[in-house]
């Protein structure tokens, strides 16, 4: 392992050391402009929505005349600020949480710095015959917020508002997708459903409505619709919640639904679905109310774009099997306008959201060179 690589991996757990739950990514985005400024990118700032930017230009003294590349990491993760962040490697694994989602994409920002300014790789970029071509042009690195949980992508939504298609293509960074390439984004709509009743003693007033019970029977019924597996479907109660004792009848209750679909039509039926099963859970007594809580647009390139094809053949340099697939990830945001974007992994791993989450320290190295070829070989006719 060079020694950049396991500069890249320290750094990934320096950042993973830093807590940042969605909507707490502050603390994380302040040490990641700390890093951008020390490593000399120029415009380096936080945006409104706790953004950083910075800017790497290939053209020394003036900005490039072709259109930059975006490439990006969330900083945010899913667990909460009381969780252990204790880390422990076990031969070529680092176990920790969110060391993989995303700790790892945000360290390869900096990494891809590093391998790209390398004495070894600009003077193979000196003696192109043509700089517009390989590598002539300026990247913005940007860590953003709010991609996991309830943030619904609205730091992506920053970033695209910011750049458009003024660009020549959005990257977005994952730690542990190396292996596949992701060109389609799955459509997401969220919901928090909240069931109302009188409650009461759960004695002297038995026989009133709970709103715990009767939120579980739509949880039933929503159970028994029938999901297509091609578009892939899918459906989950993620959280559930309500009353106040044991021994009262709950007057409240809450729940929230993730519905997903790789095709819009079928996700508008499931929310149709759903919808119908929620007017009809109100009854004397009973009142049933869904709050849309989060909304991620879908879209897609063909996998014979040419973006598409140029990650396939830089993950084959590696030796690695390129799959084509889709998930709801920040490139959501500039695929459902139409803008050219990909995801591509930095290395693999397993136990995602889990207090077992671990990165491949061994495919880091492959995971990097894959990054820095596609940057390198990205044009205009892509």
């Amino acid at each position: 392992m060079t020694n950049t690589i396991e500069r890249i991996i320290e750094l990934a757990i320096q950042i993973q050391q830093i807590a940042a739950p969605t909507f707490h990514e502050r603390k994380r985005a302040e040490f990641v402009r700390g890093l951008f400024e020390k490593e000399g990118l120029k415009d380096v700032r936080m945006d409104e929505v706790g953004n950083v930017y910075g800017l790497w230009s290939q053209v020394e003294g003036r900005r490039s005349q072709v259109k930059p590349l975006v490439i990006s990491a969330h900083l945010d993760t899913v667990f909460p600020f009381e969780m252990d962040l204790s880390v422990r490697r076990e031969g070529e694994r680092v176990y920790g949480i969110g060391i993989g989602d995303n700790s790892l994409g945000v360290a390869a920002l900096l990494g891809l710095m590093w391998m790209l300014t390398s004495p070894l790789r600009q003077a193979q970029r000196d003696a192109q015959p043509s700089p517009e071509r390989r590598g002539g042009r300026d990247v913005w690195f940007v860590a953003n917020v709010g991609e996991e949980g309830l943030g619904d992508l609205h730091g992506m939504k920053a970033v695209v508002d910011r750049f458009g298609s003024d660009v020549l293509a959005y990257l977005v960074l994952e730690g542990m997708a190396l292996g596949h390439v992701y060109h389609k984004a799955v459509g997401v709509k969220r919901y928090r459903i909240t069931a109302k009743t009188q409650g009461g003693h759960s004695w002297s007033d038995y026989g009133q409505p709970s709103a715990v019970l009767e939120l579980s029977k739509l949880v039933v019924q929503l159970s028994s619709l029938i999901l297509p597996s091609k578009p892939r479907t899918t459906m989950n109660v993620g959280r559930i919640n309500g009353g106040t004792s044991i021994n009262a009848i709950p007057a409240e209750a809450w729940l929230e639904l993730d519905l997903r679909s790789e095709g819009g039509h079928e996700l508008a039926e499931l929310v149709a679905g759903v919808e119908r099963l929620i007017e009809a859970a109100n009854k004397p007594g009973v009142i049933v109310e869904a709050e849309a809580i989060g909304s991620r647009p879908a879209g897609e390139m063909p996998a014979d774009h040419p973006l598409v094809k140029l990650a396939q053949r830089c993950l084959i340099e590696q030796g690695l099997e390129a799959t084509l697939t889709s998930g709801s990830t920040d490139a959501n945001i500039p695929l459902s306008k139409g803008y050219p974007a990909i995801v591509l992994g930095v290395t693999k791993g397993g136990g995602a959201h889990t207090r077992n989450e671990f990165i491949e320290t061994a495919f880091v190295e492959k995971g990097m060179g894959q990054l820095v070829r596609f940057v390198e070989s990205v044009s205009s006719d892509q």
